[in-house]
């Protein structure tokens, strides 16, 4: 098992009336970690000790977005936050094509070199776009390919493609890359496409998880994109399914 995080973009509304108090119920729930979308008028060096306060550390972060204008702040913040992982992630607009897919590997790969001597590991964040085929094969697969060194935080349900793939097929073929999995869960309607708690949608949580390699999967994150239930509550229940059922650890 592996210690359970949450993405804080699940809760931004609510953050952006207190962040303070969204931090504290967070860990009042149990959560280990937290993965921030945003400072909500914080500096980095605050929200870490906040954090680390209440019982919890930050996990990785997904602030600011790795781009090759700013590596030199995404490396100051890491060390400000006191963790290794940095986010990056595309539009559809450059995975539409192979010539875009090679033109964002070279973008990439440029990045990944800079902060690797830093000692920072970029990771990649999907949606579902990635995981669409050009000419019989997934995106995400000629991607990987381009991109041998990026590492991933596969979003498991962006990656079932609204049914059309195995998610976690998904996770074991890259499972050597995944050092995050984002555990989301929802009902698979692209038309009206909400999520809802973990362990109750269509995801098969148990074999998402089983999949990954317990030596480079280091967190479990929970995110919600959007949710037509309570976001809280749905974020409570995400973390009870899965210490309940041993698929990750919590604080309680």
């Amino acid at each position: 098992m592996k210690p359970i995080s949450v993405q804080l973009y699940s809760l931004r509304e609510q953050a952006e009336k207190d962040f303070v108090g969204v931090l504290k119920r967070v860990a009042a729930i149990g959560y280990k970690g937290v993965e921030p979308a945003g400072f909500w008028n914080l500096t980095p060096k605050e929200l870490k000790k906040i954090v680390t306060d209440l019982g919890m550390v930050v996990s990785s972060t997904h602030s600011p977005w790795a781009n090759p204008d700013n590596l030199n702040q995404v490396i100051e913040v890491a060390g400000e936050l006191g963790i290794d992982l940095v986010a990056c992630g595309y539009s559809r607009n450059e995975f539409k094509d192979i010539e875009a897919i090679k033109a964002t590997a070279d973008k990439v790969n440029g990045m990944q070199e800079k902060l690797a001597a830093a000692g920072v590991t970029l990771f990649q964040h999907n949606h579902d776009f990635e995981f669409e085929r050009i000419k019989g094969r997934i995106a995400y697969d000629i991607y990987a390919e381009l991109c041998p060194k990026v590492k991933f935080e596969l979003d498991t349900y962006w990656a079932a493609n609204f049914g059309h793939e195995d998610a976690a097929e998904q996770v074991k073929k890259f499972k050597d890359r995944c050092v995050l999995l984002h555990i989301k869960d929802g009902m698979f309607d692209k038309e009206h496409n909400t999520m809802v708690a973990v362990g109750s949608g269509k995801n098969n949580i148990p074999e998402i998880i089983a999949a990954a390699d317990e030596k480079i999967t280091r967190w479990m994150v929970v995110e919600l994109d959007r949710c037509d239930t309570d976001m809280f509550e749905a974020v409570e229940q995400s973390y009870k399914y899965l210490v309940s059922n041993k698929l990750a650890i919590g604080n309680k």
